[in-house]
């Protein structure tokens, strides 16, 4: 059995993007990255979702290394490190609804940029605490990473934000590429 989300309509939010409200405020956790090449690594991330009254919401993310104790009996948690990336963008929910699209799921697109030099439209749907979301476009620059695909994964569970990050790069499949829970640590949840 699913579990409902209750939260607050923030005053001047878009009809439009209630499907997506349940995310708005500024959520923060930990999480792995692991990917062929890259040494797995854990981090910290800062996520925000926010609203100016517009028919979307605007979003952005930071990931940062953790830098762990060199010490397995060092008391000290781990530090936040080095940026790792960090994004910006919009999501909203399109007003055309595709016609194989479940009556509990409304269709949801995300614009998100990089400063390494991708910019990534990803479409999908979102329903009942999941948001589910592919790559329809990835765009890059001369000199930034060639990714060719990617997906993510987000779903409200026990009150924390669960996501998964699948991604095609650097001539790799689909794959995992990162992970984490995060908590909400501001926002307009009840």
């Amino acid at each position: 059995m699913g579990s409902f989300v209750s939260f607050v309509i923030p005053e001047g939010l878009a009809p439009e993007v209630y499907p997506l409200a349940w995310l708005l405020g500024r959520w923060r956790g930990e999480g792995v990255l692991a990917y062929p090449g890259i040494d797995d690594a854990p981090f910290r991330q800062d996520v925000v979702f926010d609203h100016d009254g517009g028919p979307y919401l605007s979003y952005s993310a930071t990931i940062r290394l953790l830098v762990v104790p060199d010490s397995p009996d060092s008391l000290d948690e781990p530090a936040d490190g080095p940026v790792w990336a960090t994004e910006s963008g919009f999501w909203r929910v399109p007003p055309e609804r595709p016609d194989d699209l479940p009556a509990d799921k409304h269709p949801v697109e995300a614009l998100l940029s990089d400063p390494s030099g991708h910019l990534s439209l990803y479409v999908g749907a979102i329903g009942s605490g999941r948001i589910d979301l592919v790559s329809d476009l990835i765009a890059r620059t001369p000199t930034a990473a060639e990714v060719t695909a990617a997906s993510r994964l987000y779903g409200y569970v026990e009150g924390d934000l669960m996501w998964a990050w699948d991604l095609a790069a650097f001539g790799e499949p689909l794959q995992s590429y990162a992970s984490a829970r995060l908590s909400r640590v501001e926002g307009p949840a009840a």
